[in-house]
């Protein structure tokens, strides 16, 4: 145990009902605590992404965002608050982690993230989660994570459906063929104006939580090196319904 990883009395107790747990334990807390995740904003999906992955004990988060928080983010966003209206959404997430869990490191990066970026932030963390809202940057961040081998926990939401799945292109299943990237599962972004928009379609505030909680969980299964990740495996959830449904895809 080094010091970087060493948990204090506080925080053996603070993540007490986690160590109780044989698949994470004292070890897993610990990994927990060393990570450095990359998540990629901190609006609907990231706003849950952050809550979750801080109380669990995630040592430092990444938040790239460049958005302000505006009254109609409130509806999902649950990070934020009205308070925070006209903020710069890093940090107001920054300041909500702290109250959250102030062992957390937040390391905000407000800048708009492209092909041209991408490369050089994702090679300063263990992983990455995407809830962006558009396609060029969810392209540059698969892109980048397949590149420095990095995984990638990656979700989508419409007006009442979503998905998630974990990426890793850069290894072998155990009859070394290689695992699915991004581009095998969407090998190309839709024309502009195809898929609306949140303000333009609509979307319930609770759908974007469901996901969010989803990609928290896929991210401390990476860290811990518990369960079967999402890998391979695109989890559909229909909120009108109710119904989860999976079906497998597999590298071109």
């Amino acid at each position: 145990m080094n010091d970087r990883t060493k948990l204090s009395d506080e925080e053996l107790e603070r993540y007490a009902r986690h160590i109780v747990l044989p698949e994470i334990g004292g070890a897993g807390q610990q990994r927990l605590k060393k990570a450095r995740v990359l998540v990629l904003g901190a609006g609907g999906l990231g706003a849950p992404v952050l809550q979750y992955l801080a109380a669990a004990g995630v040592g430092t988060l990444g938040i790239v965002d460049d958005d302000t928080v505006s009254l109609s983010n409130l509806q999902r966003q649950v990070i934020h608050g009205a308070d925070t209206i006209g903020t710069l959404k890093t940090r107001s997430a920054r300041q909500a982690i702290g109250r959250l869990n102030p062992h957390v490191n937040v390391e905000a990066h407000e800048m708009r993230l492209d092909a041209g970026n991408a490369q050089l932030l994702v090679a300063q963390y263990d992983l990455a989660v995407d809830g962006s809202d558009n396609f060029e940057a969810r392209y540059a961040l698969a892109d980048a994570c397949a590149a420095a081998e990095k995984p990638l926990v990656t979700a989508a939401v419409g007006r009442f459906d979503g998905t998630v799945t974990v990426l890793k292109p850069f290894a072998r299943d155990k009859d070394g063929v290689r695992l699915p990237s991004f581009r095998d599962l969407f090998p190309e972004a839709p024309p502009p104006g195809m898929v609306p928009s949140c303000a333009e379609a609509g979307i319930v505030g609770a759908l974007t939580g469901v996901m969010g909680s989803l990609q928290a969980m896929e991210a401390i299964k990476l860290i811990t090196g518990t369960g079967e990740p999402l890998i391979g495996r695109l989890l559909i959830y229909d909120a009108l319904s109710t119904r989860f449904e999976t079906i497998r895809y597999r590298a071109s």
